[in-house]
């Protein structure tokens, strides 16, 4: 059996599960997530337990997969409901920072241009500056959201757009990441 796929999924307090043929709903205090489920999976609500059980047909290797992933998505849609998900991340450089204008990511990275990218609907983008005219340390950005895909995934598109170099360091990257730093090049010191 999987070892995920067999765990119940237990439903949190204010978040609502409806199920209409192969297709789930979840509703909750952060938002409201719908997904469509492949049709061999057998989910059950239990309102009495407040739980989901997800169940599969037989035990061949797709089934087995299926059975973990459907199981992981529908634990994330509920407690992305309650709770939500966010990603935090840091820009290093010189000059550089970022900034929330409507519903646009601006990104000022070192380019002739600040970098925008449009907030994706159900996201949330909070950008915390540094206080002082000389403080050192670098601009934050949150990005909240009640999908983990949609959260993670937008998290990637913005440090794509400057990721970490290795030499100094700057550049868009995931709060407490670590980048593993490379000596510059070493010149001689005694030529004549």
């Amino acid at each position: 059996m999987s070892r995920i796929g067999i765990k119940p999924i237990p439903i949190a307090d204010g978040v609502t599960v409806t199920l209409s043929g192969h297709s789930i709903s979840v509703e909750g205090p952060v938002g409201k997530l719908n997904w469509a489920f492949r049709e061999e999976m057998t989910v059950e609500v239990n309102e009495a337990d407040k739980q989901i059980v997800v169940r599969r047909p037989d035990d061949s290797r797709l089934m087995r997969s299926l059975h973990g992933m459907t199981r992981s998505i529908i634990a994330n849609m509920v407690s992305g409901c309650a709770q939500g998900f966010t990603k935090a991340l840091e820009v290093y450089g010189v000059g550089y920072g970022a900034q929330v204008q409507g519903r646009t990511l601006s990104i000022t990275c070192g380019r002739s241009h600040p970098v925008a990218l449009a907030i994706p609907d159900g996201l949330d983008v909070e950008v915390q500056t540094p206080q002082a005219r000389g403080d050192t340390q670098p601009a934050r950005f949150t990005i909240r959201g009640a999908d983990k895909q949609a959260v993670g995934e937008f998290a990637a598109r913005a440090r794509r757009v400057r990721p970490p170099e290795p030499y100094k360091g700057k550049g868009v990257r995931y709060a407490g990441e670590y980048v593993r730093r490379k000596v510059g090049k070493a010149f001689a010191g005694g030529a004549a």
